[in-house]
């Protein structure tokens, strides 16, 4: 069973691990210049590095979809710079998973495969996609919905180490973001992570630098550049995270569920 999925960040990373060791084949797609920020835990860095590993996983960046099948043959997992998803008439995939998280639906049709599933907020299932998965951290985080949508985008960060927005870095102003700190690195509020034309972006809390943009990155003033865990445990910036893997669960039993999958892979 081959499935396709639309974004190469962390969650959908943590969906593509979930599936890939189930013994699913994996297709990816992403920009061009990814734009997440947990790169160490994410499939789309293999667009700009040629390839990445995750948890013992490889992906490989795929120029066209005949490279993606010749990867998927090896046992690694393709990554493709089309956001457009002009690869889905090529490929045929038995399942369209849309995780890019852009809290709307960017064009992604019930018609595209015979399973589509949608995650988080912005689908409606039996309307635009068969189904949902909850990405609100929460009782209902990996739940999937099979009539109706995700709970709405508060534009609240969920709740981690007792922390919520304060986690979040952004970009200070309009401009090219310069990386400071590694990901990994502890750091103390005041710390300054990153710059924007001079302009520091700093630490708002004490913990470690889950996540940040890399150094070339085209930012907008306010725009999500990294990312502060108050947890302080390096290991879970290589690790995907418990909210990734609860919403790959989701979708792997919405695929399993729509296909009649079971008694093929």
């Amino acid at each position: 069973m081959l499935v396709l999925i639309r974004g190469a960040g962390d969650i959908a990373t943590g969906i593509a691990l979930r599936l890939h060791r189930s013994g699913l084949q994996v297709v990816m797609t992403d920009l061009p210049r990814p734009t997440a920020i947990r790169r160490t835990v994410c499939f789309s860095p293999a667009i700009t590095d040629g390839e990445t590993t995750v948890e013992g996983v490889r992906a490989v960046y795929a120029p066209d979809t005949a490279a993606a099948k010749k990867y998927l043959s090896q046992g690694a997992v393709p990554v493709l710079a089309d956001p457009e998803l002009a690869c889905l008439h090529e490929l045929h995939p038995d399942a369209l998973v849309d995780a890019i998280l852009a809290k709307r639906n960017l064009g992604t049709r019930m018609t595209d495969a015979p399973v589509v599933v949608g995650v988080g907020p912005g689908f409606t299932a039996g309307e635009d996609c068969h189904a949902v998965v909850e990405t609100m951290r929460g009782h209902t985080l990996g739940r999937v919905i099979y009539r109706g949508s995700a709970l709405p985008n508060t534009n609240i960060p969920g709740l981690i180490g007792g922390y919520a927005g304060e986690r979040v870095l952004r970009a200070p102003a309009d401009g090219i973001f310069t990386q400071l700190l590694d990901i990994g690195a502890e750091v103390k509020a005041g710390d300054i992570a990153g710059t924007v034309g001079g302009e520091p972006m700093r630490c708002t809390i004490d913990g470690v630098l889950r996540g940040i943009l890399p150094s070339g990155t085209p930012v907008h003033k306010g725009m999500k550049s990294g990312d502060v865990d108050p947890r302080c445990q390096p290991e879970y910036c290589t690790t995907a995270s418990d909210k990734a893997l609860a919403v790959g669960g989701g979708v792997l039993e919405a695929i399993l569920h729509l296909s009649g999958a079971l008694d093929q892979i």
